[in-house]
């Protein structure tokens, strides 16, 4: 190219329309700063973060909270594959007494329901094999299935009135993680994320834990997407830890690189980022930079966590034997609270097996072994540390279960489908009513009778505990401010200190 062809090139690049054009993304650069809670800006004296200058930690986009918040953090249990809440928490003894008998239409009035089950001839009705006790200071029903919840009742609060319009399970899943039955949202614990940020600058805002149950263990699959941060930057995304040798992929050194090494690269990279982002004006370069801090700092702090060893025999005790073993749910509440201890904003446990479509009977009183000790447990020892207070503990699945069998109905064995209507979960923790009893179903536990909550309901209540308004959090994307309500939800007030 000739030295005429190239000066001509030059100009054309730094014309006006180009120096205004960058000098507006510089202004956009600033915006992404405090966005990302970060000082993109501040940096060593070669211009770059190091070990000692980096940001500390990751603050939210909202400059202040939109009421007192009663919680700091959430724990989310999440029981995928629906629970079946009939043999759990809500108890129908009119079902054992009409046993075989099919669902009144009256009952059902034509409500939707799944193809496993709409070409069935009957919809025989069928109650728990499993007894409930009365249990607490208000006399709760309780299954059988759960001796450790029982003795926990009054720290509780139970909803018997959760619904949903998702009738299969990924969809109902997504609903309940992003707020839309759709996916590409961003999850919950994303959204906590951009707008609260982390109190811990050397673990991210955004962790989960999976754990596979033994009820029906080759159940209903997770995407990663449910804990994905759609639209937001890639800096608000949940971080796994799994129960292996490397808890986060791709976080430990290969053989032989010193600190000193791994440094320098570090900085070296992210000169080269930063010249690419002078070039491109791309946000997500900056929230790479900052990701490859973070993942600098988690190499001492996830080992640090994830080692569970120096527990007291007594805390094992608490939770369970499964939780001396990795991956377990048992092993997994106990990271919980670890994690709670070092101020992880959300704490998203999903625990899979609950899909229950035959022998139900045989199937759930594995899965319910499976978590009924170490989810009492949680609760008791965040108690215990005064972590309770500021903490939000939330256990339940995506929908509930049919009160009529699924396939072939004996005196053993039966099965239940999905059932959207509605279903239980329970909170505890901060600013919730302990001991209490909150919603009602038919004497069919088909239909909610008072006192409904829907899944943006449940939303909007956890934002509120957070200090949220869900209706003023909002995130503009593609010409619409979303939020994780979409354009519902009200706050359960009954159910709040």
């Amino acid at each position: 190219m000739s030295e005429k062809k190239i000066l001509e090139e030059r100009s054309l690049i730094l014309n006006r329309r180009s120096f205004l054009g960058k000098a507006a993304m510089g202004v956009g650069g600033l915006g992404l700063a405090s966005i990302l809670g970060t000082d993109l800006f501040r940096k060593g004296s070669n211009g770059l973060y190091t070990a000692d200058n980096g940001p500390g930690g990751v603050q939210g986009i909202l400059d202040s909270l939109h009421h007192p918040a009663k919680i700091k953090r959430v724990i989310y249990l999440f029981q995928s594959g629906g629970p079946s809440q009939l043999e759990l928490f809500d108890y129908k003894p009119l079902l054992n007494k009409r046993r075989g008998e099919d669902l009144p239409e009256s009952i059902r009035n034509g409500q939707r329901l799944t193809g496993m089950t709409s070409g069935q001839d009957s919809f025989p009705l069928v109650g728990s094999n499993f007894g409930f006790q009365r249990h607490g200071k208000n006399g709760t029903w309780v299954s059988d299935l759960l001796p450790y919840t029982a003795k926990m009742v009054d720290d509780i609060c139970i909803i018997k009135s959760m619904y949903t319009e998702a009738i299969n399970h990924d969809p109902a899943v997504t609903f309940f993680q992003t707020g839309s039955q759709q996916p590409g949202r961003p999850s919950m614990g994303s959204w906590l994320s951009y707008g609260l940020g982390s109190e811990n600058e050397n673990l991210p805002a955004f962790t989960v834990l999976l754990s596979r149950g033994s009820g029906r263990p080759n159940g209903q699959p997770l995407y990663t997407r449910l804990w994905g941060n759609g639209f937001l930057h890639s800096l608000h995304q949940g971080v796994q830890f799994r129960a292996a040798k490397d808890p986060v992929l791709y976080l430990n050194d290969p053989k032989g690189t010193t600190a000193e090494v791994k440094r320098a690269m570090l900085d070296q990279l992210a000169e080269l980022n930063d010249q690419h982002y002078q070039e491109s004006n791309d946000p997500e370069i900056q929230s790479r930079i900052a990701q490859y801090e973070m993942a600098y700092r988690m190499q001492t702090s996830v080992p640090d966590v994830m080692d569970t060893g120096k527990e007291p025999d007594y805390i094992y005790k608490m939770y369970g034997s499964d939780a001396k073993i990795p991956g377990t749910y048992a092993a997994n509440c106990l990271l919980a609270r670890r994690l709670a201890e070092k101020d992880v904003r959300f704490i998203q446990l999903y625990h899979m097996g609950w899909d229950q479509h035959d022998n139900l009977p045989g199937a759930i009183q594995k899965q319910a072994k499976d978590v009924d000790q170490a989810s009492a447990a949680l609760v008791a020892d965040l108690k215990q540390r005064g972590l309770l207070e500021d903490t939000l503990v939330i256990w339940g699945g995506e929908f509930g279960r049919t009160n009529y069998s699924q396939g072939l109905l004996t005196d053993t064995t039966y099965g239940r489908d999905h059932h959207p209507r509605c279903f239980t979960m329970w909170m505890a923790g901060g600013g919730i009513k302990p001991g209490m009893v909150y919603g009602e179903t038919d004497e069919f536990g088909y239909n909610i009778i008072k006192n409904p909550v829907h899944v943006h309901d449940f939303q909007a209540t956890m934002l509120h505990q957070l200090g949220i308004d869900h209706e003023k959090f909002t995130y503009k994307y593609q010409g619409r401010r979303f939020r994780l309500t979409d354009v519902e939800g009200t706050v359960v007030k009954d159910i709040l200190t």
